[in-house]
């Protein structure tokens, strides 16, 4: 499995911090029925269950809200995508429809309450690591202009920055002729059960994505 490491600069501020990741070799494809419908569900629920305005008052969120104000980003200008993608299915937007590895990732992350990213392994050199955003840097976003990742937590290779818990990067965004992926969970929560997740993550990626070869770790 891919090396990857969380920065002692980054576990001295927030020492709950870690990562589940989940390794796998998938077709990427436009996701079928049978996905989406597990996705509207899960986005019935939430709607029945949670109201917008107490949105920043749960748990998971709140913990990611305050990690990013010790490292000295403001939490409502750059939101953990969590947030982002929960605001958006209580405001009755939906989810965005991508390809079944993105749509897999959401779902992950509707239903943790944790940013969830996932990439390209062919665009990423080992060791990976999950450090502070140093200041002046960015990168250009998905579907977005460049981002301000300084003081934001980023995962980095040798070759700079490609993620965080706000927004990826477009040099290992999900794409149809991709054929490895590591899927990430950010997790501000020490107390989490984080192999919940990852097992719940296989599981849609044998049935929606033809998961094989599929390696988990929780990294601390």
């Amino acid at each position: 499995m891919i090396e990857v490491k969380i920065s002692e600069e980054l576990k001295k501020i927030c020492p709950e911090i870690k990562l589940g990741c989940i390794e796998a070799q998938v077709n990427v494809q436009s996701s079928d029925d049978g996905l989406w419908k597990e996705i509207n569900y899960y986005c019935e629920v939430l709607n029945k269950e949670i109201k917008i305005e107490d949105l920043a008052s749960l748990s998971r969120i709140k913990d990611g809200r305050d990690t990013y104000k010790k490292l000295g980003k403001v939490p409502s200008k750059y939101r953990l995508s969590s947030e982002a993608l929960l605001r958006r299915i209580l405001q009755g937007k939906g989810m965005y429809k991508v390809n079944n590895i993105v749509d897999i990732n959401n779902l992950i992350s509707i239903k943790s309450k944790f940013p969830v990213g996932s990439y390209n392994i062919k665009n990423l050199h080992s060791p990976i690591n999950l450090v502070i955003g140093k200041e002046g840097e960015q990168y250009k976003g998905i579907g977005k202009e460049n981002i301000n990742i300084a003081n934001l937590p980023v995962l980095a290779d040798s070759l700079g920055s490609f993620g965080s818990p706000t927004s990826d990067s477009e040099r290992a965004m999900i794409t149809d002729n991709v054929s490895e992926i590591l899927m990430c969970i950010f997790c501000f929560s020490g107390k989490t059960n984080m192999e919940e997740y990852l097992e719940y993550g296989k599981d849609l990626l044998e049935r929606y994505a033809n998961g094989r070869d599929i390696n988990t770790k929780v990294i601390e």
